[in-house]
């Protein structure tokens, strides 16, 4: 298949993708606004001359952050135009950015669908100096528009599995021009290169950088917002354990395991934040029909101690739900849908447990088993019972922390090896 099949096929499944985004619209209000931008029409007012960042969702946009704030302080006459394709990354967006936003110097909308026309208009609106592509969210059509304009385009933190370069490879004809027009591959390792090159990526524009997500750094201010609301909530000697970005099929693992928990620490609260806004009232059911006593994050409830769960159902929160727990489910990984990020909860110092379904982050994860920093767990009996470790032997889930942390100091410095490569396509 190559770009003009590709292009032809899109369109003819246009009524498709309509009938998708309504079924979503359904499912999530949240997806009925802003359709327009989606199609390149009604997109905001955009300064013009600057970086266009495109993150797909959440976890590209978490990992995006500490780059626009670099990008924001290197090139202060700069505007950033972030793009995103969800609207939970939307929301992540405005959350992560609000001041910059107020002041314009970061702006953001939804990402126009990959086709000609479309792309077009949402280029000739922003006029980007730069594009900053996260991870492995590629399109076709708009490298090659971008190409057309002599917009340099950049691949940064770019992961690419053995299972998704076959899928890529299927499509030589399509993916090897793609891959040649980018100019900057900022990839996570060796093998990830290897794999870039061999499906068409220029050489000698592929670097390895490391990833990105080593380089978070964790805001005070969410670490003494999280103590304060434990001590409002009268829990600091309260046993409390997340389970984040859990994914359809997940969350009845997760009430079991803290039903077990429950039986031998009976003032134990779980924090559940499932990964999509739609499935937030299916987890408020699962949990009635479980009979635990809960409160949403979103009607800011007080969690009194008769309150056995908290179902993080608002935007945006994710690390400062993180920071007002002891332990760390990630989830993604006892589903096959391959796992979350599991460096968030590390670099708040909190021992993790995760499944055994971790092709996302693979290299990530290999470190941190290695170093005594990860527990991995094969069903929610298995996640019951290490949490429950977990809470009774303190000196090893510190050594956990330590180990976690050390990894995260160990990897850091590719946010600057990524400038580097950046500042190169911006002279």
């Amino acid at each position: 298949m190559n770009r003009s099949l590709y292009t032809l096929l899109f369109h003819l499944c246009l009524p498709l993708v309509v009938l998708r985004l309504v079924w979503r619209a359904w499912r999530a209000p949240a997806y009925s606004r802003r359709i327009g931008e989606r199609f390149a029409v009604g997109l905001p007012p955009l300064r013009t001359g600057g970086i266009w960042v495109h993150a797909v969702s959440v976890g590209e946009s978490i990992a995006a952050a500490p780059l626009v704030r670099e990008l924001l302080a290197r090139y202060p006459d700069l505007p950033i135009t972030l793009t995103c394709m969800t609207p939970t990354g939307s929301e992540r967006i405005r959350a992560l950015f609000p001041e910059a936003q107020f002041a314009g110097r970061v702006q953001h909308c939804y990402l126009p669908y990959d086709l000609p026309w479309a792309a077009s208009r949402f280029l000739a609106r922003a006029q980007p100096r730069l594009a900053v592509i996260m991870e492995t969210e590629l399109w076709p059509n708009y490298i090659h528009q971008c190409a057309r304009r002599d917009i340099p385009v950049a691949l940064a933190n770019g992961r690419l599995s053995a299972r998704s370069a076959r899928g890529y490879g299927r499509f030589a004809k399509l993916t090897a021009p793609m891959l040649a027009e980018l100019n900057l591959l900022a990839v996570q390792s060796q093998a990830e290169a290897e794999r870039f090159i061999a499906l068409g990526a220029r050489p000698e524009t592929v670097e390895v950088t490391g990833s990105i997500k080593f380089d978070q750094q964790v805001d005070a201010g969410v670490l003494a917002r999280a103590m304060a609301l434990r001590e409002q909530w009268q829990a600091q000697q309260r046993p409390v354990w997340i389970a984040a970005s859990t994914r359809e099929g997940e969350d009845a693992l997760v009430i079991q395991a803290h039903r077990q928990l429950l039986a031998t620490q009976p003032d134990a609260l779980l924090i559940l934040v499932p990964r999509h806004l739609e499935r937030f009232d299916s987890a408020a059911t699962q949990l009635r029909e479980a009979g635990l006593a809960f409160v949403r994050r979103s009607s800011a409830a007080a969690v009194g101690s008769e309150v056995q769960v908290l179902l993080g159902d608002s935007m945006g929160e994710l690390m400062f739900l993180y920071a007002l727990a002891d332990i760390a489910f990630v989830g993604g990984s006892l589903v096959e849908t391959g796992g979350h990020n599991p460096l968030e909860p590390i670099a708040l110092g909190l021992p993790v447990i995760m499944g055994p379904h971790r092709f996302n982050f693979l290299e990530i994860t290999a470190q941190l088993l290695e170093h005594g920093a990860l527990c991995e767990v094969a069903d929610a009996q298995a996640l019951g019972e290490q949490v429950a470790l977990l809470l009774s032997e303190p000196a090893r889930a510190a050594a956990m922390r330590d180990g976690g942390l050390a990894v995260l100091k160990a990897n850091q410095g590719a946010l600057k090896r990524l400038l580097d490569g950046l500042g190169r396509l911006l002279v």
